[in-house]
C-alpha cells in the first residue's frame, strides 16, 4: 500500500503532481513533506524493478552523483558489447564512471534477426542500461544523448540531446574525462550504391526490426486482394536479402522458418508463392566460416527453396527493382521485389570520423579509428576504441569487442592500483603494466533455418565443424548463456516456448 491518505492537502493535489514533486523544493507545503518522504524512499527502493518509470525529477535525484576529485573520471561511449562488459567488469570504486550512449539499453544483436519474424520479442534482448548499473554501482552517471565533438586539449566532449542531429530543438551539453573509451560500434554500410538508403530497410537496429516487419506484413495483405495482376502478387511475394554474412544467412533462415512454420497455416495459398533470393558478392556465402560448413548451408538454402545469387552485386535499388550484375558474365539483371533486406557491410559511425579529422595525419583510414595493440587510438592520448568502428587486424564480431572490454576493464582496474596514477598519463600506465591485446576465437556461430545451425569451435590447435538439428540445440544454449541477465534469459527462453506452441506473430503496430 502507498503511503499517503485519501483526503487531506497531498490527496487533493493528486499522485501525479505528488510524484513530480521536488521534496525540497520550497514550493511544497511543510505538512506535505512528511507524507513525501516515506513515498519517495518507497519509489527509491522498487521503482528500478519495473519498466515504466515516468518520473524524471525522482530518477534525477535518486541517481544524483557527486563526482569524486580524487578519482579519474573514466567516460564510456556507446552501450554495445565492448562498453557494455567493461562495465560489467570495471572496478567502479576507482572511477568516475560517465556512460554516453542514444540508446539506453544492451542489444543482444544474435537474436536480432529472430526478432524480424517474431521467433524472439523484441524486449526479450534488450536489456535496460540503468539495470546494469543499478547492479554495479549507483554512482556510475548515464546521459542518453550522442556525442558530436571534442576538445582532445580540455578533455572535453560535447553531447547532443534529441533523437535528430540536425534538430534545433537538440541540447547540448559538455562534459570532462580523464580517459574515454569509444565503443560507439558500427552501422550499415551501402558502399555509395543508389537508391539503398531510400528503399531497402537494414538489421542492424531494433527500430530495423519493426520496418521489416511491418514491410512483410504489407506486403503479403497486398498480395491477398483479388484485384491485382499474378505479375504484381509474384513481386510483393518476393523477398530479397543482399548480403551472406552471418546476419544475411540467419534472416534468410529465419524467414523462411516463418513461411514453412506460419504463413503456410495463415495464408496457404500465398505462402507457396512467397520467394527468398540472397545475393551476395562474393564467390560463396559465409566466407569467414570452414568450406565444409558453407557447401552444407548452401546445400540447405537450395532444399529448402532459398535462391542463392553469388558472385552479384547489388548496382542500383529502385522503389521496385533492383538492378544486379553478375562478376563472372558481366550481364546485367533486373530484379523485381517487394521488399529487401540490406546485410552487406558496417561502416564506423559519426563520431569516429570527427575524432579521426582531430589527427589526420595518424588516422588515415576512412573506416574507422586506428588502434594499436593496446587498444589505444593511434595519435591521441588516454583514449581507447574498440568494436567495430575500430580498424586493427581483428574481425568486427560481437566477440572481439567483448574480449577487447574484459582486457580493457583488467587494464584500468591494474591502472587504478597504481600509486603514481594521478602524475602518469593512463596510456603509459597501461603499456607499461599490461601485455598487449590478443584475441582468442570461441568459435563461430550462424542459425540457417529448419531447426539447424552450424558451427565451427576450437578444439586444441584444430577447429571442430558440425552442422544439423543438434547443433540448432547448442547454439540456443549457447544464446541463453550469452544473455547478459537472468531475465532476457528467462525471457527468450519463454518466447521460443510460445513459438513452439502457438507460432509467431509478425503483428505491428
Amino acid at each position: 500500500m502507498l503511503p499517503f491518505s485519501k483526503s487531506g492537502p497531498i490527496a487533493q493535489r493528486g499522485l501525479h503532481t505528488v510524484i513530480r514533486a521536488n521534496i525540497s523544493s520550497r514550493s511544497v507545503h511543510v505538512a506535505e513533506r512528511a507524507y513525501l518522504a516515506p513515498l519517495f524512499a518507497w519509489h527509491r527502493t522498487y521503482a528500478t524493478s519495473t519498466t515504466t518509470i515516468t518520473d524524471p525529477v525522482v530518477l534525477t535525484e535518486s541517481r544524483k552523483t557527486t563526482p569524486n576529485n580524487k578519482k579519474k573520471t573514466l567516460v564510456l561511449l556507446g552501450t554495445g558489447w565492448g562498453s557494455t562488459t567493461i562495465l560489467k567488469s570495471l572496478d567502479t570504486n576507482s572511477y568516475n564512471v560517465v556512460v554516453v550512449s542514444p540508446r539506453n539499453y544492451f542489444l543482444f544483436t544474435p537474436l536480432l534477426p529472430s526478432c524480424t519474424v517474431g521467433t524472439t520479442e523484441s524486449r526479450s534482448i534488450m536489456e535496460p542500461i540503468r539495470h546494469i548499473i543499478g547492479r554495479r554501482s549507483k554512482d556510475i552517471r548515464f546521459y542518453e544523448a550522442q556525442c558530436t565533438d571534442i576538445d582532445m586539449t580540455k578533455k572535453e566532449l560535447v553531447l547532443e540531446q534529441g533523437e535528430e542531429l540536425d534538430s534545433a530543438s537538440n541540447q547540448s551539453t559538455r562534459i570532462n574525462y580523464d580517459y574515454l573509451v569509444v565503443g560507439i560500434g558500427g552501422t550499415y554500410n551501402t558502399f555509395g550504391t543508389p537508391g539503398v538508403e531510400k528503399y531497402a530497410c537494414f538489421l542492424k537496429e531494433m527500430g530495423d526490426v519493426s520496418k521489416i516487419r511491418r514491410r512483410i506484413k504489407d506486403a503479403i495483405e497486398k498480395a491477398s486482394f483479388a484485384n491485382i495482376s499474378e505479375a504484381e502478387r509474384d513481386r510483393l511475394l518476393h523477398m530479397v536479402v543482399v548480403g551472406g554474412g552471418p546476419t544475411g544467412v540467419e534472416f534468410a533462415g529465419e524467414l523462411h522458418d516463418l513461411i514453412a512454420d506460419d504463413l503456410s497455416r495463415w495464408v496457404p495459398e500465398l505462402a507457396s508463392k512467397i520467394r527468398i533470393t540472397l545475393v551476395e558478392s562474393l564467390p560463396n556465402v559465409l566466407p569467414s566460416f570452414d568450406k565444409k560448413l558453407v557447401y552444407y548451408t548452401q546445400l540447405m538454402f537450395k532444399k529448402t527453396g532459398i535462391n542463392l545469387l553469388t558472385n552479384t552485386t547489388v548496382k542500383k535499388v529502385d522503389e521496385k527493382t533492383l538492378t544486379v550484375s553478375n562478376s563472372v558474365s558481366g550481364s546485367e539483371t533486373e530484379i523485381p521485389y517487394g521488399n529487401i533486406v540490406w546485410a552487406a557491410g558496417i561502416r564506423a559511425r559519426q563520431f569516429a570520423h570527427t575524432l579521426r579529422a582531430k589527427v589526420p595525419d595518424v588516422q588515415t583510414s576512412g573506416r574507422g579509428l586506428i588502434i594499436d595493440d593496446y587498444l589505444r587510438v593511434q595519435g591521441t592520448e588516454d583514449i581507447w576504441a574498440l568494436g567495430d568502428c575500430t580498424v586493427s587486424k581483428n574481425a568486427p564480431l560481437a566477440q572481439v569487442a567483448s574480449q577487447q572490454g574484459k582486457w580493457l576493464s583488467k587494464a584500468f582496474n591494474t591502472m587504478a592500483k597504481d600509486r603514481n596514477e594521478r602524475t602518469i598519463s593512463g596510456s603509459s600506465l597501461i603499456l607499461t603494466k599490461t601485455s598487449p591485446f590478443v584475441y582468442s576465437s570461441n568459435g563461430s556461430l550462424a542459425y540457417i533455418g529448419g531447426e539447424k545451425a552450424i558451427a565451427e569451435l576450437p578444439f586444441f590447435n584444430k577447429s571442430i565443424v558440425v552442422g544439423g538439428p543438434f547443433t540448432s540445440v547448442f547454439w540456443k544454449a549457447y544464446c541463453l548463456w550469452e544473455l547478459s541477465s537472468v531475465r532476457s534469459s528467462l525471457s527468450v527462453a519463454t518466447d521460443w516456448a510460445k513459438r513452439a506452441m502457438f507460432g509467431r506473430t509478425i503483428s505491428v503496430d
